[in-house]
């Protein structure tokens, strides 16, 4: 058995890879990682996913563009060029990531699956032990394959594989409701693939806010088919190749399926129970606001986690904010800064887009009561650029505390959500009230964003004496 002490040992090379900056330069550093470097986000996640994203909504431009009299020639998707130009990106910087840390002199790669060797130690199938000062457990998550009879077979994906197909399917089957599944059903129908996603239960989206839930409910299925209340039973293999779906409701036939039903901690995979560390229901691992792993009750000194494998938003922006917290205290351990536990925004990709940050209208109500709380909801389309864009859908739901004008979250549906948004999460986290948000700054007129504005400024929350006018 090889044994190696190090100062720094890290568990995955997503955001896990930014936390060596120079402090540890001339320190021992080991960093395992079984697969390609840049994590979930960079070559399953966020960054692909987005890069086909595009393409889908310009396929759609044609029906878009009749609504404001405009004649456009249909398209077609060129499904492998559009693959090839992707991953030709992501690839490189995958691997230009991996080569560097490995041939950095003070850092030891482990290109291989370990396991905890109690609270501060790792090792590897092969036999090699490595014991660290400081531990950081970033392994992320992975795809849940969900019980389903035939989910092993050819031609059946998860979120990891289905983005590297050799052609475009004609048909497709998506399983699952949430994110994930909605992004995807987005892609592939406008690409050209007829899609059909399959619901457990009543609604798509069902965690959002309610009155933005019921709005993408209306208009998804305008671009897809939606089955409701839908049990997927089993998938066999036809003769010709195809798969057949079974459902509570029927069957469809399809040239691939997708399940997306969620993703899981690795917790399980680096042997955390094994290791006597504390664990939430789900499988993540229990952290402190310092992001200390808990063990007994109690933070293990020098032990730290961050992203997925801890936190319940599955979002990059908070493992990398995770990954700034624990830097500073790896580097720190007698100054320990807390998670500041922000108001957390996320966006959904899909078609119309959405984006959310803070408590829905029903959970503040729940939390400070029906009277304490206003509610504004700005159609896109009663603003001037709506007017431009002859949209009939978009909104943009804000929810205040009446009593003092502070934000308690933001809920939208349509063109640009992700970026509508984003005045609002700054509010939020900066403390900033609804009606100085609103007129506290100049707003480009006729620019998109005047549905935030007025969003804000239909609030009725207090004006105060100073306000700005």
């Amino acid at each position: 058995m090889t044994q190696h002490q190090v100062d720094l040992a890290i568990i995955g090379a997503g955001s896990g890879n930014t936390l060596l900056t120079d402090y540890w330069d001339d320190k021992q550093v080991a960093i395992a990682e079984k697969g390609p470097f840049g994590g979930t986000c960079l070559n399953v996640g966020c960054i692909p996913t987005k890069m086909f994203v595009r393409p889908a909504e310009l396929a759609r431009t044609p029906v878009e563009a009749q609504r404001l009299n405009v004649s456009l020639p249909e398209g077609s998707a060129d499904w492998p060029a559009i693959r090839d130009r992707i991953f030709s990106r992501i690839d490189p910087i995958a691997q230009n990531g991996y080569e560097y840390r490995d041939q950095s002199p003070n850092v030891r790669v482990i290109a291989e699956e370990v396991t905890l060797d109690g609270t501060h130690g790792l090792r590897t199938a092969q036999g090699t032990s490595i014991s660290a000062e400081q531990l950081v457990i970033a392994a992320g998550s992975r795809a849940v394959i969900p019980d389903i009879e035939g989910c092993d077979l050819p031609g059946v994906h998860t979120s990891d594989t289905v983005m590297r197909l050799e052609r475009l399917p004609e048909r497709i089957v998506i399983v699952g409701g949430g994110f994930i599944a909605c992004e995807f059903a987005a892609i592939f129908s406008g690409l050209g693939s007829r899609t059909t996603q399959l619901v457990r239960r009543q609604h798509l989206m069902r965690h959002m806010d309610t009155e933005i839930r019921d709005a993408f409910n209306a208009e998804a299925p305008k671009y897809w088919n939606v089955e409701r209340n839908t049990e997927t039973q089993r998938i066999t293999k036809n003769a010709d190749g195809t798969l057949e779906v079974h459902t509570s409701a029927g069957t469809h036939t399809a040239d691939i399926v997708l399940v997306a039903t969620g993703r899981k901690p690795n917790t399980d995979l680096i042997g955390a129970q094994q290791a006597g560390l504390d664990l939430h229901q789900d499988g993540r691992l229990v952290v402190d606001e310092y992001q200390r792993v808990l063990r007994g009750g109690q933070p293990v000194p020098g032990l730290y986690a961050l992203g997925d494998i801890c936190s319940t938003e599955q979002l990059k922006h908070v493992a990398n904010y995770e990954a700034r917290v624990v830097a500073h205290n790896l580097q720190h351990p007698h100054a320990l800064r807390a998670n500041s536990n922000r108001a957390v925004p996320a966006a959904v990709f899909t078609h119309p887009e959405l984006a959310q940050i803070g408590l829905t209208e029903q959970e503040a109500v729940q939390r400070i009561g029906r009277q304490n709380v206003s509610t504004k909801t700005q159609m896109v389309g009663d603003t001037a650029y709506g007017w431009a864009l002859e949209d009939q859908t978009g909104l943009f739901k804000v929810v205040a505390d009446r009593r003092d004008g502070s934000i308690l979250g933001a809920h939208v549906m349509g063109y640009q959500a992700s970026n509508l948004i984003q005045p609002v999460v700054m509010a939020m986290n900066l403390g900033i009230d609804a009606y100085t948000a609103a007129r506290g700054q100049y707003w480009i007129h006729p620019a998109l964003m005047e549905v935030t504005e007025n969003a804000l400024l239909g609030l009725d929350v207090p004006q105060g004496q100073d306000a700005p006018l």
